[in-house]
């Protein structure tokens, strides 16, 4: 193996790589060593708390010697097989994933992560329906292949239009605390705000033409975009729209899947069962890449006679799978989806605390693990720290203190997200916490009583 000293991870990095969603000349990686539970270490031995679960999928937290054992003993085993090829982990993880998801997901397709995922859960519901538009959310992120990339509704797709795949249509999240429908109206009841934006939904298919629309995508809580957590009925309502007009609802787990939210699937909180659903990132926790496809056995038959036209060398990698199926068995044995509700309702009442100290947080919002810190200039206006897409002065002093005193999150627009590691103990948390009570003082100045 070729040597390189700590000293030198910074400088050759930059010497060689490209980095994504970075100006190139700006870019200012951490040169990480090494990495255990819930922290990672710099180059410079420096300790920080991850509260982001790095990108969003270590949810077992670093280092699980289970895991890497067993991804250890499959490469001694069989280090590579064709996508065509059955092997043991292959019909492991399969009746694994089948115990897991909501009933009637019984098949599974394996890609390299969220965003083919979602490419081909698109594919399918175009080929099982014989329709072509596909209708998602304004502040949604499905990934950043360019299939993928055309559905989400975030300004990360603007960038890359025209995107070479027609037929997105998007529509609006119900998102309470900046609601479009009422902002003249901020007690209205959440039974009212759900058929509202139901009702939003559905006219868009009746404009659209539903016999025109082979399904609907939506992240089952909406990630990155501000964790929107679905109003009590919408996710439902959702279904019976799907149901009423042949489209098929496929959920987008990939970030709020395997425990996340305090369920093994955000979909579970409302007994919601989507005809595709996709994941990622907590299926292996970040040990290798690995994405997979959920469907109904009915979506499967349609390509019974038919060919599917699909596929990836590394679809199905055993390693992969190993890893997945390690992380499922940890998950169990240590009950992470259990702790994630336990220690999700702890944090949420620290987010709590932070709205009583802090005039610059508007609103916070959690389940599970799965939070966010919303900051606002005026709580009264709402006018958020930062603009859409955009950051500001003290939004990047807050992201800044945050590292500097070693508190690794996703500082995003006006937003914090708060994702740690499932493993994370009440102790952790409120460590994380303390300096992020201090960084807000830096918002609080900008902020108006």
């Amino acid at each position: 193996m070729i040597h390189i000293d700590d000293s030198e991870i910074l400088p050759l990095s930059l010497k060689h790589n490209f980095w994504t969603w970075s100006a190139q000349n700006k870019v200012s990686p951490i040169p990480v060593t090494r990495a255990k539970g819930v922290y990672f270490w710099d180059t410079d031995g420096k300790r920080y708390l991850d509260l982001n679960s790095t990108t969003m999928c270590v949810n077992i937290g670093h280092g699980d010697e289970r895991v890497i054992e067993a991804m250890a003993a499959q490469l001694r085993e069989l280090p590579y097989a064709g996508p065509g090829m059955a092997t043991r982990p292959r019909a492991a993880l399969g009746r694994l994933l089948d115990e897991i998801t909501p009933d009637g997901l019984s098949r599974f397709l394996y890609t390299l992560g969220g965003a083919d995922a979602n490419e081909n859960a698109i594919k399918l519901a175009r080929g099982y329906t014989g329709r072509y538009k596909i209708l998602t959310r304004y502040r949604s992120y499905h990934g950043a292949t360019y299939g993928s990339i055309a559905a989400t509704g975030d300004p990360r797709r603007v960038a890359w239009e025209p995107t070479v795949m027609p037929g997105v249509v998007h529509f609006l999240d119900p998102y309470r605390y900046r609601s479009t429908f009422h902002r003249l109206q901020p007690d209205i009841s959440e039974e009212e705000f759900t058929r509202d934006y139901l009702n939003h939904l559905e006219e868009i298919i009746l404009y659209e033409g539903p016999e025109t629309i082979a399904a609907v995508l939506l992240e089952s809580v909406t990630g990155t975009n501000g964790v929107i957590i679905p109003p009590k009925g919408y996710l439902q309502g959702v279904r019976e729209i799907c149901d009423r007009y042949g489209i098929v609802m496929i959920c987008d787990e990939v970030m709020s899947g395997f425990g996340r939210t305090g369920k093994w699937f955000a979909v579970d909180h409302w007994d919601v069962k989507p005809d595709i659903m996709t994941m990622a990132k907590g299926l292996t926790s970040g040990y290798a890449p690995l994405g997979a496809v959920a469907m109904r056995q009915e979506i499967a038959d349609a390509f019974g006679e038919r060919k599917y036209e699909g596929g990836l060398t590394y679809n199905g990698h055993p390693v992969s799978l190993a890893a997945a199926i390690a992380t499922i068995q940890v998950m169990r044995e240590d009950r992470l989806v259990e702790r994630a509700a336990e220690t999700g309702a702890v944090m949420a009442d620290m987010l709590a605390e932070l709205v009583d100290r802090h005039p610059s947080v508007g609103e916070v919002r959690s389940i599970g693990l799965f939070g966010v810190i919303e900051l606002v200039r005026d709580r009264k206006t709402r006018e958020p720290m930062a603009p859409y897409n955009g950051t500001s002065p003290e939004m990047a002093a807050f992201s800044r203190y945050l590292l500097d005193h070693g508190v690794f999150a996703s500082v995003h627009w006006h937003t914090m997200l708060l994702l740690p590691p499932l493993i994370i103990t009440p102790e952790q948390l409120a460590e994380g916490f303390e300096v992020i009570d201090r960084a807000l003082e830096i918002t609080d100045q900008a902020a108006h009583s």
